[in-house]
């Protein structure tokens, strides 16, 4: 509902300020509260053994959304006019939308029901039963439980300082490709292609979450887009940056991984108030990054000395994830 409500003012706005405030305060909000934060915490609710899968499931499943409907929106807005594009917007929300999160259950509990799909158990039934134990000592921190820990604190800041890289990086990543020598309509080529590999990456890093430690994990992702990034600084031809694409694809495919790490070590009951807890402090990140690689590029004319700082930056991320250890639930 507030999506709709936000798209259909959002048609109506003829001030700057105005489109500010519908903006951000309606259209932005409803959007990751109902499309990026309420999913993750159903995946984390619903899953635990495969709750990696299930995040990047849904991750990607946003992605591939974009892919799908932006060459519609265009259509629409050439047709009709972004106003009415707009409220067509709300309108499909409404239509579609809602029926759909009509028939989501807040847990499997609440069904009846147990996580994973695993079967009831029986007597007698031992490997049931032993699951059912391993759902009954799973974590469960509070807020203030889960601030006291380390891990907490290397997980928002590590993901916080991914953030920065990555915002910078998407935002200038025309221009960069265009001081790298390629023109604006190859760059934005690249673009797409980078985001279009993001979606089976997201996947693939799923599938490998559940099945290793997490942390560590994300930790070796890091320095794979650190190579990334080298590649990109020294690439003289066009060849050698797709070698970029893959490798920095990492940095935005283990975001899953991320938060499948924050579901396992604190527990499914409070981790919507403990994913909205640290995305407070990362959130940070993607207003830090683009306005830092303007700042150095207008400085210097070359983004040379971003990317080499920001090489430092996914170093600390990696090193910052490599030490991260499950929290002992008795603090």
């Amino acid at each position: 509902m507030m999506t709709t409500m936000g798209h259909m003012l959002l048609s109506n706005v003829h001030s700057y300020l105005t489109l500010l405030l519908v903006y951000m305060g309606v259209v932005s909000l409803s959007f990751h509260a109902g499309f990026m934060d309420a999913p993750m915490v159903i995946a984390n609710t619903w899953f635990i053994r495969k709750r990696a899968m299930a995040m990047a499931i849904v991750s990607a499943s946003i992605g591939i959304g974009g892919f799908l409907l932006a060459p519609l929106l265009a259509m629409a807005i050439h047709t009709w006019g972004w106003r009415r594009a707009a409220f067509g917007s709300g309108i499909v929300f409404l239509v579609v939308g809602l029926p759909l999160a009509l028939f989501v259950r807040r847990s499997p509990e609440s069904m009846g029901l147990r996580p994973d799909g695993d079967p009831l158990p029986t007597s007698g039934d031992i490997s049931a039963t032993a699951k059912d134990n391993a759902h009954q000592e799973e974590a469960n921190f509070t807020v203030a439980e889960a601030l006291r820990t380390s891990s907490f604190w290397l997980l928002t800041i590590g993901t916080g300082l991914r953030i920065v890289t990555l915002s910078a990086l998407n935002v200038h990543y025309v221009p960069i490709m265009v001081w790298k020598g390629l023109s604006q309509q190859r760059a934005a080529f690249f673009l797409a292609a980078q985001a279009l590999l993001a979606l089976p990456t997201h996947i693939f890093f799923g599938w490998i979450a559940d099945r290793v430690n997490k942390p560590k994990l994300m930790a070796v992702a890091m320095l794979f887009a650190v190579v990334g990034l080298l590649f990109l600084i020294y690439a003289e031809e066009e060849w050698q940056l797709w070698f970029f694409i893959p490798l920095f694809s990492a940095v935005e495919s283990t975001f899953p991984v991320n938060w499948a790490t924050v579901g396992e070590f604190f527990g499914r009951k409070n981790f919507a108030k403990i994913r909205g807890t640290m995305s407070f402090v990362q959130t940070w990140g993607s207003v830090i990054g683009p306005v830092l690689a303007g700042a150095i590029y207008d400085r210097t004319q070359s983004y040379s000395s971003l990317l080499w700082g920001l090489v430092g930056v996914l170093l600390a991320v990696s090193c910052f994830y490599a030490m991260v250890i499950a929290p002992s639930p008795k603090l």
